[in-house]
């Protein structure tokens, strides 16, 4: 399948638009999703070995170390398929409080010879309320095949100054859906976005949020069992210095978040695209080694102790493996799909539990 894939649907998916051969992909995938028993053979047929262990991180069990990142996902209609391709977790959004059309289009756009995309979207979705009530028809957490993620950001009006209100909405919405939550401060494609990874509005925004959390873990649902704790995760982006990166880590640790995802598109232009004159966010092969930078330093810097989420520039098995080396628990995939096909999860889930399953060597 990867093999026709690159040789015969990516070529005409390449001669469409960047956003529509997207929003085709997404499409096919929610079709998928409307066929439980097509889903549920294609997950057989995907299984792993029976010797591989799930992975545990931050109270939740994963079938494999894949997931699909958010940005493919947008408007929570894909997501029940995503077993079926292979995927051991998959992550919706970014959803805002507000509904917002994204950016002007295009904004968009491939460079195969170097496996990569610069995409400027600005978080169009149609906003937490719409989503939720989605949400609220579909398999609910506990039923779920995989862990479901829901990824927040910013509203593009809400000012800065406001930003806290405005996670917090999306958290009320949403948190009750979601398996975990992951609070994206990182775009750089929404204005100021990035601000919010400055230490005091982080430290705000985070203690905002680890205190609506404990205290919707007090309440009871409608049926009148008892709430659990959301598991809550950080975006970063790959663009912060690594002091940026020990104050980022400080805060986690002070306002109880459970995990962090490393890292989101960038800024940089090398090499290649030292001359390319788009602006947006960089993803695909030219992120690979800097996400790994950051993920080891991350993994030293708090001992191991503090579970992340890798991503950027998967693009082979050997890159999953070098972020799990370098102190990932779980990766994400996306525009490495773009380039290898819709069952690259499953191959990379494979091949990084052979991984896992292979004798070490004593001595």
């Amino acid at each position: 399948m990867d093999y026709f894939y690159e040789r015969v649907l990516r070529p005409i998916f390449f001669k469409l638009d960047c956003e529509l051969a997207h929003n085709l992909g997404a499409f096919g995938m929610t079709a998928l999703g409307w066929m439980p028993p097509v889903c549920r053979v294609m997950e057989r047929c995907g299984r792993l070995p029976a010797a591989a262990r799930p992975i545990e991180a931050f109270g939740l069990k994963f079938p494999n170390a894949v997931g699909l990142a958010a940005g493919f996902d947008k408007h929570a209609t894909a997501w029940p398929a995503a077993a079926a391709l292979g995927f051991g977790h998959i992550e919706i959004g970014t959803i805002t409080a507000l509904a917002q059309p994204g950016n002007p289009k295009p904004r968009a756009f491939r460079y195969p010879s170097e496996e990569a995309v610069i995409n400027r979207m600005g978080f169009n979705n149609e906003g937490a309320e719409t989503v939720a009530k989605r949400l609220a028809k579909m398999p609910k957490r506990g039923k779920r095949r995989i862990p479901l993620g829901i990824n927040i950001g910013k509203s593009k009006v809400t000012p800065l100054e406001k930003a806290v209100e405005d996670y917090l909405t999306s958290f009320s919405l949403l948190a009750d859906h979601a398996d975990y939550l992951v609070l994206n401060v990182s775009s750089p494609n929404t204005p100021d976005l990035r601000k919010l990874q400055d230490e005091q509005r982080l430290s705000e925004l985070l203690a905002a949020l680890d205190a609506a959390n404990r205290d919707r873990a007090s309440q009871k649902d409608a049926a009148g069992n008892a709430k659990t704790r959301v598991p809550l995760l950080l975006k970063i982006a790959p663009d912060l210095t690594y002091p940026q990166i020990d104050a980022v880590l400080e805060q986690l640790e002070a306002n109880h978040f459970d995990g962090i995802i490393a890292t989101n598109t960038t800024l940089a232009r090398p090499g290649y695209f030292e001359n390319i004159d788009q602006t947006g966010g960089l993803s695909g092969k030219p992120l690979t080694k800097k996400s790994t930078e950051i993920i080891r330093y991350i993994s030293r810097a708090t001992n191991g102790r503090l579970p992340i989420i890798g991503v950027g520039g998967i693009h082979t098995s050997g890159d999953a493996g070098e972020k799990l080396d370098a102190g990932a628990t779980l990766v994400q995939i996306y525009t490495g799909m773009i380039y290898r096909g819709p069952f690259f999860a499953r191959e990379l889930a494979r091949e990084l539990s052979a991984r896992q399953l292979r004798p070490t060597r004593g001595y």
